[in-house]
């Protein structure tokens, strides 16, 4: 089968490997993929990795390189092994792609399986991934979607999901004002999600204002802020209630002027949410931490649990998270016109999904 495997930072290979068993064993099942999506974390491995991909064996699933990329996606169910009861071959279905322990590890044990410290995810620790013809994956890692879902929006539930455990660690609710600091795909799926949990302000910031205008375009209200020009923090409070700041404030970038711009823009006794992934340490005014008695709170991927919630979020139209695909694209293009073309500095392309069927 077409596999994209990641060799070595700048050096992914379209290549033909042999496919998985026909038969899964117990518990698990084997899908033909259908959509996926480049994601952040991909392009971080194509541009500087190995970051995730294990340079040794994983100790959980011992996979190591060369690794298939993916784990934005879905699929059809083309078998079944023994014990699987929750899908069917013919299914359509959205991948869960956090693979972990089950029991016996200190946080499975209480149900945060995302928190497992053995935690490894399909498509860059564990042997299949989704920009491949087939995946083998568990049957705890495959939900199925309803016909109101088209095979792109499940490719689509896998960064939506990072997007609403964002706003649910910032405590988002009807008529909450919100902050999102990056209207890349996360950033732009966070405000569809405030949006959908009831947030009546939204405010975007980002230096690149053609993604400024393409956010601009999906939530018409929005009120989009170019920090090259405007502190986000004094537009923020010259139009919130009292000018005191917004309720919640969410970095998706992983920048540190990104961070600062949160702390400062949210009102005292708001919420800050960390999304992004920072490279190095960030130094943040701690006085203001505490003098505005502010909360600060990481968001690490998301529960395992959100994948029906999420699914009736988008398949109910409530969370358009189709609308921030930009492209769709072959897998023999991946490379120039996918993880290429979305490094690009000018910014012109903002998610990239791959149809595996051509």
């Amino acid at each position: 089968m077409r596999a994209l495997r990641f060799h070595a930072a700048k050096e992914l290979r379209l290549e033909q490997i042999p496919p998985p068993d026909r038969n899964p064993g117990p518990g698990q099942v084997l899908i033909r993929n259908r959509f996926v999506g480049i994601c952040g974390t991909d392009l971080h491995e194509y541009a500087y990795g190995p970051i995730f991909i294990p340079k040794e064996p994983h100790p959980y699933t011992g996979a190591h390189g060369p690794q298939v990329l993916g784990h934005e996606f879905g699929g059809v169910v083309e078998a079944a092994g023994d014990g699987v009861s929750t899908v069917a071959v013919g299914d359509r279905v959205s991948v869960q792609p956090l693979i972990m322990p089950r029991a016996g590890d200190y946080f499975a044990d209480r149900g945060l399986y995302h928190l497992s410290t053995d935690l490894a995810l399909a498509g860059l620790s564990w042997q299949w991934g989704g920009m491949a013809d087939y995946a083998t994956l568990n049957e705890y890692n495959v939900q199925k979607i309803p016909d109101a879902m088209s095979d792109e929006e499940a490719a689509l539930v896998e960064p939506t999901a990072v997007a609403v455990y964002a706003c649910d660690r910032g405590g988002v609710t009807a008529g909450s004002s919100v902050l999102v600091t990056g209207a890349g795909p996360i950033g732009i799926l966070t405000l569809l999600a405030a949006r959908a949990a009831g947030a009546t302000q939204l405010f975007v910031s980002d230096i690149n204002d053609a993604r400024l205008a393409f956010a601009k375009a999906i939530l018409q209200d929005l009120i989009t802020i170019n920090p090259k020009r405007d502190a986000p923090g004094d537009v923020v409070r010259a139009m919130s209630e009292g000018n005191v700041g917004c309720d919640v404030a969410i970095e998706c970038v992983g920048n540190e002027h990104a961070l600062k711009a949160c702390v400062d823009a949210v009102r005292k006794q708001g919420v800050v949410v960390q999304t992004g992934l920072h490279p190095h340490e960030n130094p943040l005014n701690w006085f203001q931490v505490t003098f505005k008695d502010i909360d600060l709170r990481g968001s690490w991927a998301y529960p395992t649990h959100y994948w029906p919630r999420v699914i009736r979020l988008i398949a109910s139209g409530l969370l358009p998270a189709s609308k921030v695909v930009t492209n769709t694209i072959t897998l023999d293009q991946a490379v120039a016109q996918g993880f290429d073309a979305l490094l690009d500095p000018a910014g012109k392309q903002l998610k990239i999904l791959i149809d595996l069927s051509k």
